[in-house]
């Protein structure tokens, strides 16, 4: 059988992962060539070894990422929690009269558009550049009366496990095409232009978790996040939500246990706000 150092092992592989695929590969051709069953038997044994060995290192490592996600969704979290007026309570706010308005027989669009309006001002989306900040919080009622329909009940505080119903993804295609359509000739009158890219997915996402807590907002810092650990895209898609549910869901336990926590009086954070929070805030510190 081939020693390690034959064939250039030894010429110094960085990364643990990589030293234990390239002496895999070794064994792996060891094995498919003409030795006595004695020998191949050796070689596909310690190949079984390295690859339990390596499975056990990436499952660590997994844990260690839960850890590190939870910790700053806790870290977001505290921040909040020591500034009863700070920025962070703006979606604490937004999302709990969106949620009373659900079931308010008659809502009052315009309060609600002041809440969203004065949400989205809090993080960043009437920046000077931004096409808002050239319109009132009127423009948004439309925008609050498509939220508001029954067809979107599904999408409050949505859990991750829905997420991959067919019913719940088309409702949630559905009114993110909408507020894109209803932005579009806003944002082009602002312009005095035809603006050929689309409407800001960070803008409407942003409004998706205000008002329903059903998608993260894919801002800079959380993009920055989940690149990090490649849980998911950094650009918004169907397919990119869906890798999320299936990340919260593969650490489900770890993760409700630290959200049960993090509630204000009946209001309860939702599952995506947590990966909103921790990815954010990873995000946020290494930038």
């Amino acid at each position: 059988m081939h020693s390690a150092s034959c064939d250039g092992v030894s010429g110094g592989v960085a990364r643990y992962e990589d030293a234990v695929r390239h002496v895999v590969g070794i064994l792996g051709r060891n094995i498919s060539c003409d030795y006595d069953s004695t020998e191949k038997r050796g070689s596909e044994f310690i190949a079984r070894g390295l690859i339990s060995m390596l499975k056990v290192r990436r499952a660590r490592e997994r844990m260690d990422d839960i850890d590190e996600l939870i910790d700053a969704a806790q870290t977001f979290y505290a921040d909040a929690r020591r500034d009863e007026n700070g920025r962070s309570r703006s979606w604490e706010h937004c999302y709990r009269v969106f949620r009373d308005a659900r079931t308010d027989p008659s809502p009052d669009y315009d309060y609600l558009s002041l809440h969203l309006a004065f949400y989205l001002a809090s993080w960043g989306m009437y920046r000077g550049s931004s096409f808002l900040l050239q319109k009132d919080y009127k423009v948004l009622v439309p925008i609050v009366e498509e939220i508001l329909k029954p067809e979107y009940d599904c999408l409050f505080g949505v859990a991750c496990a829905d997420l991959r119903e067919a019913e719940v993804q088309g409702s949630l295609e559905k009114l993110y095409k909408c507020i894109a359509k209803h932005f579009q000739p806003i944002r082009n009158e602002v312009a005095g232009r035809e603006v050929p890219t689309p409407v800001s997915p960070v803008l409407i996402t942003k409004i998706l978790m205000g008002t329903l807590g059903c998608v993260p907002a894919y801002d800079r810092f959380f993009q920055d996040g989940v690149a990090t650990y490649k849980v998911t895209t950094q650009e918004y898609s169907l397919e990119s939500v869906h890798k999320l549910a299936k990340f919260y869901e593969a650490h489900n336990d770890r993760l409700e246990e630290a959200r049960r926590g993090m509630r204000v009086g009946d209001l309860t954070y939702p599952q995506m706000k947590l990966l909103d929070m921790g990815f954010w805030q990873i995000g946020f510190e290494k930038s």
